[in-house]
């Protein structure tokens, strides 16, 4: 089990991390991205599970300087003050500079990877096209990786998961993407929907999940991992 740290941000601020420490021999660091919803249980969860495997995980509360603590669940109010702090209040930019600020806070231990879901998805692409200190990246359903990100060609080995039935991204937009045939990437589009991988949203889809967890923790065992 992990617990929450504080750290110090590039701009000054300190936020809340969630920090899970590798259990057996390490194999590397992640910084694993939040979906929209804050670093919920389901996200701690994922840190725990990825810390058995022998990564030492680092979460950032992206949301702490607009609203500390913030864990939404998938519906009601909680959502769209979910919605509104990550298309309105807190800046994509700033979550990259976090996101780095993490990943240099593991790169003197052994190789580095990224990984996000939903926002944290376009987090993680976007961090596998500018950052210089990651080993690879797997991102999860993130809705501008086919639209703002598409052009971007990542630094580092990157795989990125999408569902065909997932209403908030266009399937059109994804097989646009994987037309490109950035060499550094892989896309891979499974029989699902938004948010496949969390067992706790309605659109959970074990065998889709299963599938793309084998598949990122392959990818990073191959690249240092």
């Amino acid at each position: 089990m992990g617990q929450m740290i504080r750290m110090t941000m590039s701009d000054g601020a300190e936020i809340a991390v969630y920090h899970a420490e590798p259990e057996g021999a390490r194999r590397g660091g992640l910084v694993l991205i939040q979906e929209i919803f804050g670093v919920t249980d389901h996200i701690r969860d994922l840190c725990d599970e990825y810390a058995a495997d022998g990564y030492e995980v680092l979460a950032p509360s992206l949301y702490d300087r607009e609203h500390p603590g913030f864990e939404a669940d998938y519906t009601g109010p909680d959502f769209d003050r979910a919605v509104e702090l990550a298309r309105k209040l807190h800046p994509f930019e700033l979550s990259l500079k976090d996101a780095q600020t993490c990943i240099d806070a593991l790169k003197a231990k052994g190789p580095v990877f990224i990984t996000g879901y939903c926002y944290g998805g376009s987090v993680a692409w976007a961090m596998a096209g500018q950052s210089d200190d990651l080993a690879a990246a797997s991102s999860y359903y993130g809705s501008l990786v086919p639209t703002m990100f598409a052009d971007q060609v990542p630094k580092c080995a990157t795989i990125a998961h999408f569902g065909r039935f997932d209403g908030g991204i266009p399937i059109e937009g994804v097989e646009a993407l994987i037309e490109k045939g950035h060499p550094t990437a892989q896309i891979f589009i499974y029989e699902a929907g938004h948010g496949f991988n969390s067992d706790r949203r309605k659109d959970y889809h074990e065998p889709s999940a299963d599938l793309a967890r084998e598949r990122t923790l392959a990818l990073f065992k191959a690249c240092g991992g």
